[in-house]
C-alpha cells in the first residue's frame, strides 16, 4: 500500500494538519491582541509530507517550437522513434483516425514515402526496439485499428507492414474487442517485446491484454497473448497507457478517477495487483495522454493530458522518498493545444531546436504540437538531454 492511500498516514496527516491550522490562527490573533510576536508552538508534531496544491494552472500557455503539417481527418496520438546514429533523422509518427499512420521530420514535415494510408479507423501508435526478426534486431512501430479489433505492426524507419494483414486482438470479446491505445514494454532480462492494449470498453480487472511480440517464423511478426489485467471505475473508458521500460512498469488513464499503475512484466511476482491510482483530483475533467520523460538515475517526470483544461498535469516518476509509488504532484503546465489526447516525450538530445528533448501533444486542429523540453520544465523541473542531469 502507498502512503498516500494508507489510512493511519491519511488520519495522521489530517491531524497535523489541523494541529498547525490551529497553532498558526493562534499566532495572529496573539499579533493582532498584543501587537507582539508571536511564541513558538512548543507542542510536537509529527513529521508531514504535504503535496502541493492541486490546482488549475493560471500561467501562460508555453508556445511550442513548431507544428505540424495536418493529418487529413482527425490526428490522435504520436510517437518518436530515435535514429541510433544521427538523432537528427529521428522521426515523429502520428495516427489519423481517417484511416492513416503519418510519418513527419523533425521539421514537422509529412514524410509522404513513410506516411501509411488506406487504414480503418487507426488510434495509438508506439515504437519498440530490437525486435528480433529473421534474426535480425528490428525496430517496430505498433498502431491499433479499431474496426478490424486488430495490431497493425510496421518496420523502421521504412515503415513497411510486416504483420501479414494485421494481428487479430480481443478474439472472443466480440461486445468488448475494439482496441484503442497501446505500449510496448521490452523486458531487460531477455529482450523480449511485449504489447499492452487497452479497449473502448472492458471488464475491471482485465479491460486491458498484453501480447507478446515474436517472429512466426517466417519473418513476420505474431502476437501471443499472456495475461489479462487492469482495473477501471466504470467511469468514461480508457486509452493512454505508457510503459516505463527501465523501471519496469505501466500506467494506464482511467478517464474519470486516475493513473493506475502495475509491473509492466506479466511474469512479475503479483504483476496482476495493483501498484497505485494517483492523479484522483485537481483534473478539469478526462485524464488522458501519458508520457514519461527518463533521467538515467531512475528520477524524472510523469506527464499526464488534462484534456478539458489544455494543460498537463507532471507528477515525479519516482515517487517520493521511500515511497517508489506514491507519485507527487510538481505542477501544470498550460499548452497550446485544445482537447489534448494522444502525448509523447524523450529526453534525447534530437538537434538544435530540442536539445534537451522533445516533448509532442496531440491537438484537435489536426495537428501535432512539438515543444522544447526546457520551456516545459521552466524553473521546476530538470533538463536532462540523452538522461544525464544537466550542471545546477
Amino acid at each position: 500500500m502507498s502512503k498516500s492511500t494508507d489510512p493511519q498516514y491519511q488520519r495522521r496527516f489530517r491531524t497535523n494538519s489541523t494541529r498547525r491550522a490551529l497553532t498558526i490562527t493562534g499566532a495572529l490573533l496573539w499579533v493582532l491582541n498584543c501587537g507582539q510576536s508571536p511564541v513558538p508552538s512548543t507542542e510536537e508534531t509529527s513529521p508531514v509530507t504535504v503535496e502541493p496544491v492541486q490546482s488549475s494552472t493560471t500561467a501562460p500557455a508555453i508556445a511550442p517550437v513548431l507544428v505540424t503539417e495536418p493529418v487529413a481527418v482527425d490526428s490522435d496520438d504520436p510517437a518518436i522513434w530515435i535514429h541510433p546514429e544521427d538523432p537528427t533523422k529521428s522521426l515523429i509518427l502520428g495516427t489519423d483516425k481517417g484511416g492513416a499512420v503519418y510519418a513527419f521530420d523533425l521539421d514537422g514535415q509529412i514524410l509522404e514515402d513513410k506516411t501509411v494510408s488506406g487504414l480503418a479507423r487507426i488510434n495509438n501508435v508506439d515504437v519498440g526496439y530490437g525486435l528480433q526478426l529473421d534474426g535480425t534486431p528490428t525496430d517496430i512501430a505498433v498502431a491499433t485499428e479499431r474496426p478490424t479489433s486488430s495490431l497493425k505492426v510496421y518496420r523502421l524507419p521504412e515503415m513497411t507492414a510486416i504483420d501479414g494483414g494485421g494481428i487479430e486482438i480481443f478474439v472472443g470479446q466480440e461486445a468488448a474487442n475494439r482496441p484503442m491505445g497501446v505500449a510496448l514494454y521490452k523486458r531487460p532480462t531477455d529482450g523480449a517485446l511485449f504489447a499492452i492494449v487497452s479497449r473502448k470498453e472492458g471488464p475491471s480487472g482485465a479491460y486491458l491484454w498484453q501480447y507478446r511480440l515474436q517472429d512466426d517464423g517466417s519473418g513476420t511478426v505474431e502476437a501471443v497473448k499472456v495475461r489479462e489485467f487492469g482495473e477501471f471505475s466504470g467511469t468514461g473508458e480508457i486509452e493512454a497507457v505508457a510503459v516505463d521500460n527501465e523501471l519496469g512498469y505501466v500506467y494506464y488513464s482511467d478517464e474519470g478517477a486516475g493513473i493506475h499503475k502495475y509491473h509492466a512484466d506479466p511474469d512479475a511476482q503479483d504483476a496482476n495487483v495493483e501498484l497505485a491510482l494517483f492523479g484522483t483530483d485537481g483534473f478539469a475533467q478526462d485524464r488522458e495522454g501519458i508520457s514519461i520523460y527518463k533521467i538515467d538515475d531512475g528520477t524524472g517526470y510523469i506527464l499526464v493530458s488534462d484534456q478539458q483544461a489544455n494543460a498537463f498535469r507532471i507528477f515525479t516518476r519516482e515517487g517520493a522518498p521511500g515511497y517508489p509509488h506514491d507519485h507527487q504532484f510538481i505542477k501544470s503546465v498550460a499548452v497550446s493545444t485544445n482537447e489534448s489526447d494522444g502525448s509523447e516525450v524523450t529526453s534525447a538530445a534530437l538537434n538544435a531546436s530540442f536539445p534537451n528533448g522533445l516533448f509532442i501533444a496531440m491537438s484537435d486542429d489536426k495537428t501535432f504540437h512539438l515543444y522544447s523540453w526546457q520551456d516545459v520544465a521552466g524553473e521546476d523541473l530538470v533538463l536532462a538531454p540523452n538522461g544525464q542531469r544537466s550542471a545546477e
